[in-house]
């Protein structure tokens, strides 16, 4: 047995903290995930870093903002100059893992969407190496792992350590389409599931939602399956290995498009779903991004089948949307089960700290929306947190605010492993910490939107029963009451009777904002 724990970290992709069983939902059944919730502690109130994937999957790695590690909005690669945590316990001895979706690096060649400076007659442009403020060489060669044009090549393989982790199993994108180790695992071991992937293969169903697509690609060959498979694969090859481990497991699904395989595309029913309240709420005065969104999804119906932003949709689209949705996490469910049932069966259940969280959420309906954009809704940043320790405390719920960037430093403290200079999560509780007094949020995109602007940035602090959102462009700034209006649906803003708590949050926001304001590098000398 180790002298130090293993940890395995269970994480999803577009997974609301409401979208478990443990946490409440009255149709969905995950009897694995609540089991784990069952050994250890169930955090109420954990909240992402930023509410999109690669921006969240860098706070996740580095425990700090996007405004410190780089990786703002999608489309920044993370730079190899920040450490990771995981290279941190890798240092200390451990193995470390990975399997599944990684999505540090860029998962696709599309071209970005900033627009390009104006360009004013008479002046002298920069040269391309001159034209950015910070030189940055996120084009090498060394980033360009997660791309498709990197798995052309004949016999790919990622180079290790990749941010840390000494083996990779990669798996990349979404859907029925997804890519990396998991395409080629197909193309080997079953070729005749090649020709049923994508949309135009599906098999014929009435649901009208966008990306609803019924795959005919069978459960034991989806990439849910593959990811558990590889991991319990990884978990049998320790026999007789003494050395601690961090494994992380990491699902693309639930993310859109939604099409869980086999029993699990019809295992729930959209008339079981709760119907978000914005379809029956006539009172309610929608914000003028949903307006926008509504009136450009009525322009052409095909938005959604292409869109990866925030999109309107109809009460009936919310409802199949989240019908599949829970298919697919009843997968996930299914498949974290195998892997907490290798644990057991390899005898590492007694010293492995099992956990399990998702990157961020999705508006599946609420407020009318469905995805995820530069709205700041809990549907949205609000994602499950449970820490499953099994020396530690079991069956509890926490109150205590933590978020994303916590995890690492939380695991290095429970490894007794010391963190680098410059993370800037906290301990939470159950590694011996105090946890946080606010969570603190930030947002960018780089397309612009009508409702948004250019390149919008929304930073967000959420403190005890508050969530106050300043919008750097376009936007109405918005606060909630998240107490007596828990589905956010009055923005007390100009409320000349929330005056008071609003400049008080606006100060603890500036207050954290000035926190992680980047302290490294370290000065090289006095003067």
């Amino acid at each position: 047995m180790s002298a130090r724990p293993n940890f395995i970290l269970f994480i999803t992709d577009q997974q609301r903290f409401d979208h478990l069983g443990c946490n409440g939902h009255p149709v969905l059944q995950t009897p694995n995930i609540d089991e784990l919730a069952q050994e250890g502690v169930n955090f109420d109130r954990f909240y992402v870093a930023s509410p999109v994937c690669m921006p969240n999957r860098a706070s996740l790695m580095t425990c700090r903002m996007p405004s410190s590690h780089g990786v703002r909005s999608l489309g920044v690669p993370l730079a190899h100059e920040n450490v990771t945590f995981v290279e941190i316990l890798r240092a200390a001895g451990y193995d470390t893992a990975l399997i599944g979706k990684s999505h540090l690096q860029n998962v696709t060649d599309w071209a970005a969407q900033i627009e390009p400076p104006e360009r004013r007659e008479g002046y002298a442009q920069p040269p391309e190496d001159l034209a950015v403020a910070i030189r940055s060489g996120l084009d090498a060669a060394s980033y360009q792992y997660e791309q498709q044009q990197f798995w052309m090549q004949d016999h790919p393989k990622v180079p290790t350590p990749f941010y840390g982790f000494d083996h990779y199993d990669s798996v990349l994108r979404h859907g029925t389409m997804a890519g990396g180790d998991y395409e080629l695992w197909l193309k080997n071991e079953a070729p005749e599931i090649m020709p049923l992937r994508g949309r135009e293969n599906q098999l014929p169903h009435d649901y009208v939602c966008p990306q609803a697509i019924r795959t005919r690609i069978p459960e034991d060959r989806y990439s849910t399956r593959y990811i558990a498979e590889r991991a319990r694969e990884w978990i049998r090859g320790r026999k007789g290995n003494p050395r601690p481990f961090f494994l992380m497991v990491s699902w693309p699904d639930p993310h859109h498009p939604f099409n869980p395989p086999g029993r699990y595309w019809d295992m729930y029913k959209p008339e079981e779903m709760p119907v978000p309240a914005a379809y029956a709420a006539n009172d309610w005065e929608p914000p003028e991004y949903v307006r926008i969104a509504e009136r450009d999804r009525a322009r052409d119906r095909t938005l959604g089948q292409r869109a990866g932003y925030s999109v309107a949709v109809s009460e009936r689209e919310a409802l199949e949307a989240r019908a599949l949705t829970c298919g697919m996490i009843s997968m996930i469910d299914d498949a974290v089960g195998l892997i907490r049932g290798s644990v057991k069966d390899a005898g590492l259940d007694d010293d492995t700290v099992q956990i399990f969280t998702s990157d961020h959420g999705d508006h599946l309906g609420e407020h009318r929306l469905l995805f995820k954009g530069a709205e700041q809704y809990d549907s949205l940043t609000h994602v499950p947190f449970i820490w499953a320790d099994p020396k530690g405390a079991k069956g509890e719920r926490s109150q205590e605010i933590a978020q994303t960037q916590d995890i690492g430093t939380t695991i290095l403290e429970h490894a007794r492993v010391a963190p680098p200079v410059g993370m800037q999560g906290v301990v939470l509780s159950v590694a011996g910490g105090a946890g946080r007094e606010a969570a603190h949020i930030q947002y960018e995109t780089q397309r612009t939107q009508e409702a948004f602007g250019a390149r919008p940035r929304v930073h967000t602090i959420i403190h005890d029963r508050w969530r106050l959102s300043i919008y750097l462009g376009k936007c109405a700034n918005e606060l909630f009451d998240l107490a007596d209006d828990p589905g956010e649906m009055t923005n007390l803003w100009d409320s000349a009777a929330h005056a008071e708590i609003r400049s008080r949050l606006i100060e603890r926001l500036a207050e954290m904002e000035i926190a992680v304001a980047n302290r490294v590098p370290l000065p090289t000398a006095q003067v």
